[in-house]
């Protein structure tokens, strides 16, 4: 894209950039993207039973307002990556969840904290842990 019509594009959408913290950053947020073979299902998940407020891009396509976010690098011999929820009492989150029908795995001690896999209806699985560390979201 030439870089006038790159800068005129961008421009039309500075109002929807958050004022915050780091206003000079050069990225100001992120988009996560869940690929799912029932991709309404998922989407009436995360609005009816995560409760997660949304907006509706268009034509019933909601994107979710997302709690505070931190990025984990780790090694592996692949590159992958995971999606995991934060909670404070994963125990207690499980016990919610499952009240609304949703199954988790078992929980287990991963060291760095304790977790769980949440099934999506389309088919896909969330992580969910309770973290043991310092978390990056005041910062």
């Amino acid at each position: 894209m030439p870089q006038d019509i790159a800068a005129a594009d961008t421009a039309s959408y500075r109002h929807n950039v958050p004022s915050g913290k780091y206003p000079a950053r050069m990225i100001n947020g992120s988009h996560v993207i869940i690929y799912s073979q029932d991709a309404e299902a998922d989407r009436a998940f995360f609005r009816d039973v995560l409760g997660y407020p949304h907006v509706d891009a268009g034509d019933g396509w909601l994107i979710f307002k997302l709690p505070p976010a931190e990025v984990a690098v780790h090694p592996s011999d692949a590159p992958s990556h995971e999606l995991y929820l934060m909670c404070d009492d994963v125990n207690a989150t499980v016990d919610q969840l499952s009240a609304k029908g949703v199954t988790c795995a078992p929980v287990t001690n991963a060291g760095w904290g304790l977790k769980t896999g949440i099934r999506l209806p389309g088919g896909g699985e969330l992580g969910l842990y309770q973290p043991r560390h310092e978390t990056a979201h005041n910062l």
